[in-house]
Formats: C-alpha cells, structure tokens, sequence
C-alpha cells in the first residue's frame, strides 16, 4: 500500500495537466478513488495522503468500510441502484452516480419523501446503446426529462457515463463528447442547470476530463490492478 499516495499524487498531476490543455481550473474536477474490493486500510491510507471522496458498487461491502472510517469523507454509489436497496442507499451515500430509469427514479423520491432527505444523483445514460448497460437512451432520456424533474426530492446533478470498451484511451473521446452535447442540449431544452459530468476512469481519465468531466471514477490508477472481475470491469 505504499505506492497508494505516490500514484494520487501522478494521478492528480495529470488532471491538472489535462485541465490546462482544455483550458479549465483544475478545482472544476472532482477525482474519486474507487476503493470496491478493497480493505478499509487502502481506504485509510488514501485518506492520509489527502483523498476525501470514494466510491463503492456493493451496498453490503460499503457499509462496514463507511462506518469504519471516520472524518470528513464524501462516500459515491458508482453500482447498479437495486429498488430494494434504494432505502440504505440514500442516507449512505452523499451522491448516486447511476439512477438508470424514470421507475427508478419515481421509487427514489418516494423513499426520500419517507426518510426526509433530498438525495443528490446523475443520471446515467447508455449512449452506445449497449445491451450489457443499463442507463437511459439518449431519446428516451428527453422523452421522460420533464417528469424525472416534477420528482421533487432529487437533486439531478448531471449525467454520468460508462463509454464501451476501447483499446486505448483516444478511442473514447468521441463518447465523452456526445455525453456532454447531450448535457448541454438538455439545458437549453428544459431550461435547467446540469454542472456535473459523471465520466472517465483509471484508463481515461484524462482524455473525460479535456471533454468536460467533472467527476472522474479512479481505481486501479490509485490502488493497483485488481487481480479479478467486478461489476464487469476490471478496476
């Protein structure tokens, strides 16, 4: 775990560096470790190299490690949102990266209304069209924008995407850029404000943010290769 603080260190470097070249403020990005898989102590060592934001897929693997770790951490829910875990979801986390569908949506701000909370989220969106993904199409996300913004108790920060695999990070760039048109022509559309793009991770992170992230999602860039699987990508 020594390497831990040596990598965020090249990692933040090079988000400033990628910020520069697209000619915006380093502040404007938010980079958050991806710690799914791993110990509390990897988590902890992040923390005293000066990491504050993290993210978890597993509702089940995330809570022992939140109520493990205490100070000032922001804790990210970067899985699939199961409907019957939305009611744990919402009081852990402070903000949920992938609501894929208005009937999820609907039930979320019905369980906020319960638990009075105002829950902050992104709103994913398959722009490829994948069938492994979930998230909204982009026609269908325009065809339910109005009634996901009649959901009172939801904070919709922005949208939040999964490019499809590529073989290197060049490769991707055209995903972002469709992620952020999308962003941008929502706004004009509803007349509505979405400043956060959920996007790029430990093998594009920098081409996500010259393409306008705001969010980047890092794992194995920080923690090392993860040796298996999870969630269907290798972290």
């Amino acid at each position: 775990m020594q390497e831990i603080a040596a990598n965020l260190v090249a990692v933040r470097q090079r988000i400033h560096a990628a910020c520069l070249r697209a000619g915006r403020s380093p502040d404007t990005v938010e980079l958050i470790a991806v710690s799914k898989t791993l110990p509390a102590e990897a988590v902890r060592v992040a923390c005293e190299a000066g990491q504050t934001h993290f993210a978890e897929s597993r509702l089940q693997e995330a809570l022992p490690k939140i109520h493990a770790l205490s100070g000032n951490l922001h804790w990210h829910f970067i899985g699939r949102v199961q409907r019957n875990k939305v009611r744990k979801l919402l009081p852990s986390f402070e903000v949920i990266h992938a609501m894929d569908s208005l009937r999820l949506a609907t039930y979320a701000d019905e369980i906020a209304a319960e638990l009075g909370l105002f829950p902050k989220l992104m709103l994913q969106v398959n722009v490829a069209d994948e069938a492994s993904k979930g998230g909204f199409e982009p026609a269908q996300l325009r065809s339910e924008m109005d009634a996901l913004l009649r959901l009172k108790r939801l904070d919709i920060l922005g949208l939040m995407a999964i490019p499809p695999a590529a073989p290197d990070a060049e490769s991707a760039r055209h995903w972002f850029v469709r992620v952020r048109d999308l962003r941008d022509s929502l706004e004009r559309e509803f007349g509505l404000s979405l400043p956060a793009l959920s996007m790029g991770m430990s093998g594009d992170y920098e081409v996500a943010v010259e393409e306008g992230a705001t969010h980047v999602r890092v794992g194995s860039a920080i923690f090392g290769q993860r040796a298996y699987q999870v969630d269907g990508e290798i972290g």
